[in-house]
């Protein structure tokens, strides 16, 4: 479960590079490779760095593609959501959703419970039902009470969106793929028998050419910069505060739609914190920097907060973190906001031969990984419905033995013997090699605890000098930069000004 040495990999003629280590790219990683293909997976920066570890972590059906009439969507990926609740149970977990219904307010009960017959007869299981008004408020007594009728209940699922990423990894390895994070493709060049792909080990500071038959861009945000085609992405920031659990006790996912522009926010637990959830704006140009929540986004989602708890107090200390994350939505060009543009993917081949994937959701990253390989012809049409429509075979076929609750979406950071033994399994086995690897996509603390887990480095300096060799001029300096980070792109801008945004 090492990086690969570059130099190494240019002894094999690949069937298939993949470019990009977020969830679409790992997906095509296993679903190639378990098809026998010699694929290799190059992602520049860290495994799931960009939209894969910064999203709502739900594994869902999406109720609002329903409204916009986007039922194949939907079907499609509750169907998804089932198969992965029944292979991950320690991973994607099944999770009460509230949506509370006010006088006067929309949606009202009626059109919500019909949404919700439509969504629970394409999920084939019956979950929603109506709780009175007292029920919601002796569950949640701090509510706002005032014009509550009750809320309507349903299912969905929470899941680690970056650990679900690695998991994918793990399973495409043990079916014969290779990955390596902090490999930087400089050039593809096509050629009369494939491509030439040049690229070049930021760890190590080699550079090689690397041959393989096919190429997929699997980018995100960052498709159109690589396929260099025309413009088909795009970049919409969707960001979140992370909260500290004493301060609003959730033990389901209460969505509501937000006053200011009629959107859906979500408050749910996650990781030993509560998650609000999202904005939805354009991200504007991309660069090498890591994305924030602005100001007026932290303004939004806290109008969010006070609009359903407007007792509720909260002191800096109480907000723990932010995380912005830039989705690769596919632009349709109708002028429509942020939140009315689809949510499907897209596959396009662009001249010089490479094959491009963007948009879609965390919870098809199957199905999206299917469409690649008939595109490229790894599958045939038959093939590929078969596969879609795969019922009996397992997705997940091999055992990965990560330590107790590390993936669990609501289990909070360890702590004692039990973190030191999640450390060093990671970093055996999980290619860290910076210390935000470890404490943001990894162990996930630097979101959910205070200062970005600062208390934590101080206990783990020796198993990362043990595991990866660090001396303590390494460590220091890996410490830093982890503190820079956190500073410039998780921590959180207090408003100034109300600002509305999201509209």
């Amino acid at each position: 479960m090492q990086r690969p040495d570059l130099l190494q990999l240019t002894q094999t003629r690949w069937d298939l590079i993949v470019i990009g280590g977020g969830i679409t790219g790992a997906g095509i990683l296993l679903e190639a490779a378990r098809r026998g293909k010699k694929v290799l997976l190059l992602e520049r920066a860290d495994y799931a760095s960009g939209a894969s570890s910064r999203s709502s972590k739900m594994v869902h059906g999406g109720l609002r593609y329903i409204a916009q009439g986007d039922v194949s969507l939907t079907r499609q990926s509750l169907r998804e959501r089932e198969r992965l609740l029944q292979e991950l149970p320690h991973m994607v977990v099944r999770l009460p959703y509230l949506f509370p219904i006010r006088r006067g307010r929309f949606p009202g009960r009626l059109p919500m419970q019909a949404l919700l017959f439509v969504y629970d007869f394409l999920a084939g299981r019956r979950t929603h039902r109506w709780l009175p008004r007292h029920q919601v408020l002796q569950d949640y007594p701090s509510l706002m009470p005032h014009g509550l009728r009750g809320a309507l209940r349903y299912d969905d699922a929470l899941t680690d969106d970056a650990r679900l990423v690695q998991r994918v990894l793990h399973e495409a390895r043990l079916e014969g793929g290779v990955a390596g994070n902090y490999m930087i493709v400089h050039q593809i060049e096509p050629g009369s028998e494939g491509f030439s792909v040049t690229v070049s080990d930021a760890v190590l500071d080699t550079r090689a050419n690397l041959l393989a038959g096919q190429v997929v861009n699997a980018t995100g945000a960052w498709a159109d910069r690589l396929s260099g085609g025309s413009a088909k992405v795009r970049a919409q920031r969707g960001s979140h505060l992370f909260i500290a659990a004493d301060k609003i006790a959730l033990h389901d996912c209460l969505t509501f739609m937000h006053q200011v522009d009629g959107r859906p926010v979500f408050a749910f637990p996650w990781k030993g914190a509560v998650c609000i959830g999202t904005t939805d704006l354009d991200h504007g140009e991309l660069n090498e920097q890591e994305p924030r929540c602005s100001a007026a986004e932290v303004d939004y989602l806290l109008t969010a907060v006070r609009q359903q708890w407007p007792d509720l107090v909260l002191s800096a200390d109480d907000l723990l973190s932010s995380m912005a994350g830039v989705r690769p939505i596919i632009a349709s060009g109708k002028g429509r906001t942020p939140s009315q543009e689809r949510r499907d993917h897209a596959i396009w081949r662009t001249a010089n031969g490479v094959v491009s994937v963007a948009g879609g959701k965390l919870t098809t990253f199957r199905l999206i990984a299917l469409d690649v390989l008939r595109t490229l012809g790894f599958i045939h049409a038959r093939d590929h419905a078969a596969a879609v429509q795969q019922r009996r075979q397992r997705c997940f076929r091999h055992e990965v033995t990560d330590p107790h609750r590390l993936s669990h979406p609501l289990a909070a950071p360890a702590d004692g013997a039990e973190l030191r033994e999640q450390i060093r399994w990671i970093l055996r086995h999980e290619q860290v090699v910076h210390l935000d690897d470890l404490m943001l996509r990894r162990l996930r603390a630097g979101h959910v605890m205070a200062r970005g887990g600062e208390d934590l480095l101080a206990d783990i300096g020796d198993l990362c000098r043990d595991q990866l060799g660090w001396n303590e001029t390494r460590w220091r300096q890996e410490a830093d930069r982890y503190r820079a980070i956190i500073a410039d792109s998780y921590s959180i801008a207090l408003p100034n000004t109300r600002t509305q945004v999201g509209i």
